[in-house]
């Protein structure tokens, strides 16, 4: 039997709208396994600095001072991002996003495995530390260039008029890494005497960072460049040096993506990472399966509220959601120090489960809002620079200025003050920036005329 042409053009635009469902559905799998894995790997660290790093590569610090230094290294990583950004943002806006992305979550694995084998103080000396920080610096540039172009595979293939949803997608990374980093940890520290768990026990989840980048690389290998990149080629639109011509175009964007995550980022490595140290210490004296366990809940159910806010954007707008998140961030801060300093058990663990949510009211549109204020030739590098900048003023520094807040004032609350401060820039932010929620982000032209 043959089709008529009608009927042979419809098949083919079935097989086609087909095709393009599988693609989503791989680019959404394969943006959240990659960034999961990459976070998995960002995390570990953070949790290790807290907990072990300070006795295995700063023995002769007191806790105090070893804790800064051991944060110190970590703020490393954090001002590497925006190097990556620069560097990968270049390549993902001149060669496309899947072929970059291969090579950040190559980088990630193979540092962090690293960071496994590393001897410590007492084998090492003044070396162990220096080859830390070193390897630190690699997985900061990793990340630095992960973002972005895990957003944009999802959200370029998505539905356009689902951006905010997609763009949740590849933030999930975040919630899941968490989970899979703390609870590894977590795992292994109550499996293990605390010996144990500071000698060779913190090193097992590092090394097994290799078997989930394998899985990652197998799954971004079956995805397709994004269709608005591919149509950049076709149209010989791709610049030649798109790093410094979003900068020179949208210097504007770039500072405001920075400025509205400082309530967003500054926060959540206040409450995954500096708690892990502010509880456990002598006054407060909970153990560390209490913070971790607390941690992990937070982190399971900001995966759920993620896609949920990310959806909300795609019906309210971006912006509406966003700076209420902001705003509710500004007032959760003396609320949530006031129950981790109640003394009651059942309090401390509710205020450690409740931590991210207004987090969540924030990363989960981001994605988009972000991403949307660049056009496709120049959106790998402009998202990625506006997202890591933030790395150097909110998140990296977070841990190293609660710790002296705490040491100089002695109160959560200083803390509490320095989060409802960076709630309010992020309020400014947010409301100077475009909102392009509605608008076509497949046409440059939106941009000329913004």
């Amino acid at each position: 039997m043959t089709l008529d042409p009608n009927q042979a053009a419809g098949a083919q635009d079935a097989a086609q709208t087909a095709e393009r469902g599988r693609q989503v559905r791989k680019a959404a799998l394969a943006s959240t396994v990659g960034t999961t894995i990459e976070w998995y790997d960002y995390f570990l660290y953070g949790t290790a600095a807290a907990l072990v790093f300070p006795e295995v590569f700063f023995p002769s610090s007191s806790h105090y001072v070893g804790t800064l230094e051991s944060f110190a290294t970590y703020f490393v990583g954090f001002a590497a991002r925006p190097i990556g950004a620069a560097i990968f943002g270049h390549w993902g806006d001149r060669i496309g996003r899947k072929a970059t992305l291969i090579i950040t979550l190559v980088l990630m694995g193979l540092s962090t495995t690293l960071i496994g084998f590393l001897p410590g103080a007492a084998t090492w000396g003044v070396a162990a530390p220096l080859v830390l920080v070193l390897l630190r610096v690699v997985q900061g540039i990793a990340v630095g260039g992960e973002w972005s172009g895990s957003v944009l595979l999802s959200m370029e293939w998505g539905d356009q008029r689902r951006r905010g949803l997609m763009g949740s997608w590849p933030q999930l990374g975040v919630a899941s890494g968490l989970i899979l980093g703390t609870g590894f940890l977590t795992l292994v520290s109550t499996g293990t005497s605390e010996t144990a768990f500071v000698s060779w026990g913190w090193r097992i989840p590092f090394l097994c960072s290799l078997v989930l980048v394998a899985v990652g690389l197998y799954i971004r290998l079956q995805i397709l460049e994004t269709p608005m990149f591919a149509k950049l080629v076709e149209e010989k639109a791709v610049q030649k040096a798109p790093v410094l011509e979003v900068i020179k175009r949208h210097p504007k964007e770039i500072v405001l993506s920075a400025l509205l995550r400082m309530s967003e980022q500054m926060p959540f490595y206040v409450v995954t990472a500096f708690v892990l140290a502010y509880l456990t210490d002598d006054q407060h004296g909970y153990s560390n399966d209490f913070v971790l366990v607390g941690t992990l809940v937070a982190a399971a159910i900001e995966f759920v509220l993620l896609p949920f806010f990310g959806h909300l954007s795609d019906v309210v707008g971006r912006k509406r959601v966003y700076m209420t998140g902001a705003a509710i961030m500004g007032v959760w801060g003396f609320v949530y120090f006031a129950m981790l300093d109640s003394g009651v058990g059942w309090v401390v663990f509710l205020a450690l489960a409740l931590g991210l949510v207004p987090h969540a009211m924030q990363y989960g549109p981001q994605g988009a809002l972000i991403a949307e204020s660049f056009p496709t030739s120049l959106r790998y590098g402009g998202a990625g620079l506006g997202y890591q900048l933030a790395s150097v003023v909110a998140g990296g520094p977070a841990a190293l200025i609660a710790t002296f807040l705490i040491h100089q004032f002695g109160t959560g609350y200083a803390v509490a003050a320095y989060i409802a401060v960076a709630a309010v820039i992020t309020l400014a932010a947010c409301a100077a920036i475009t909102d392009y929620s509605r608008s076509d982000i497949t046409d440059d032209a939106t941009y000329a005329r913004t």
